[in-house]
């Protein structure tokens, strides 16, 4: 069963004005298959296969030879030398669309892109499965059942599949393979007690001193391996908003999974009741927000905008969204169904700080099933996180 991709078509918009697309995303996001399903009499070659990405790097233009164009090179990381072979031909043919590269890893993708293919190229991230690309007016339980299962596209093609098996799996191979390849990682053992830790700590502010002890790593060795996580595609770091831009960049951050089911089973839950009777609820229910909120803007070509708000005191907002020059989008994250007014200050401090034409709109994403409103002039709004009058759409109508 395929399901369709949002991406698709800023993808194809890519293929048709670039010489170079490149599609990152975590591993078993779904590149590969959305590639060969966009483009099926598109010539392919992954360098996952040791013989072919040898053949490329000793030989690359008799490697091409053999080859027609448009080309699909899939895992391309794993030979980052054609880099520069290829900016040597696209510089002598402009024409869009003649490679189309995917990669799971970001570190050296990416040092490769950079370094050669500036302005030469596309680059596009893909998230796993969004809730609104498996369920497009989701109900609760629906939503509970994808927040379960995370965004993996081969667990919802694959029904059959068991769900704890893959995940341990998907573990497994990715310790082995994108770990060892992006960095020498002396201790896979500590390095997953790292990753488990990380989930213990979704939604809260970063702090690697603290994480390094409970592994019994040094502090340096933890910023190497949160590297190694961003740079994977497993998790996504929130940065503090100031109307000062260089602020953004010295605060703490706070931290949070690409995929919510790949979090729930790292933090060990056997079934789904467990999770919603657990303290760490309210902040998987953050996390699934946030990163849904997240993949909207990346399968549209588009970096997120997203920061969060913090004062001293300790009020906060969840998420804030850049729509303009100090114009906001302000969202809190709530698992009840009834909001209180208390669960409003937020927004309030916010207008004080910035003015109140500063937040455009409001809302608190929780647990209900209709939208209301919970100011006046609908200023701020209680919406569901599903269905045709959920966040998808607010933060559309924006």
């Amino acid at each position: 069963m395929w399901i369709e991709r949002h991406i698709s078509g800023i993808l194809k918009k890519a293929l048709e004005q670039f010489p170079v697309v490149v599609l990152t995303g975590a591993r078993q996001a779904g590149k590969t298959s959305l590639a060969r399903h966009l483009f099926p009499s598109t010539d392919y070659v992954t360098f996952d296969i040791p013989r072919d990405a040898e053949a490329a790097r000793l030989d690359f233009d008799g490697f091409l030879i053999k080859r027609r164009q448009p080309l699909i090179i899939d895992e391309v990381q794993y030979v980052p030398e054609i880099f520069r072979r290829l900016k040597i031909l696209v510089d002598k043919d402009r024409r869009p669309g003649r490679f189309f590269l995917t990669g799971s890893q970001d570190f050296s993708l990416m040092q490769g892109v950079t370094e050669s293919l500036a302005g030469r190229c596309a680059i596009l991230n893909l998230p796993t499965l969004s809730l609104v690309e498996v369920h497009k007016n989701a109900t609760l339980p629906e939503i509970d059942r994808f927040c379960w299962k995370g965004g993996f596209p081969e667990l919802w093609q694959r029904p059959d599949l068991d769900r704890d098996l893959w995940m341990g799996s998907y573990l497994a191979t990715y310790l082995e393979r994108d770990v060892r390849n992006i960095l020498n990682v002396g201790s896979l053992r500590d390095f997953d007690r790292f990753l488990r830790a990380a989930a213990l700590r979704v939604g809260q502010l970063l702090s690697l001193s603290e994480m390094a002890r409970d592994v019994g790593i040094s502090p340096n060795t933890a910023k190497s391996w949160i590297s190694i996580l961003e740079a994977s595609q497993q998790i996504f770091l929130l940065e503090p908003y100031h109307t000062s831009a260089g602020k953004r960049l010295i605060k703490t951050p706070k931290l949070y999974f690409n995929d919510p089911g790949l979090l729930i089973y790292l933090l060990g839950f056997a079934e789904w009741s467990t999770v919603t009777h657990s303290p760490a609820w309210g902040s998987i229910w953050e996390n699934l927000v946030i990163s849904e909120a997240r993949k909207q803007f990346l399968n549209q070509g588009k970096r997120p905008p997203f920061w969060f708000w913090r004062i001293a005191q300790g009020e906060e907002i969840d998420l804030l969204i850049e729509i303009g020059p100090r114009q906001l989008l302000a969202v809190e994250c709530k698992v009840a169904v009834e909001i209180e007014k208390r669960s409003l200050k937020g927004f309030m401090l916010l207008s004080e700080a910035y003015g109140p034409r500063a937040l455009k709109k409001g809302a608190v994403v929780c647990r209900t099933e209709q939208p209301y409103p919970l100011a006046d002039r609908n200023l701020i709004t209680a919406l569901p996180l599903g269905g045709s009058e959920g966040l998808y759409n607010w933060i559309k109508s924006r």
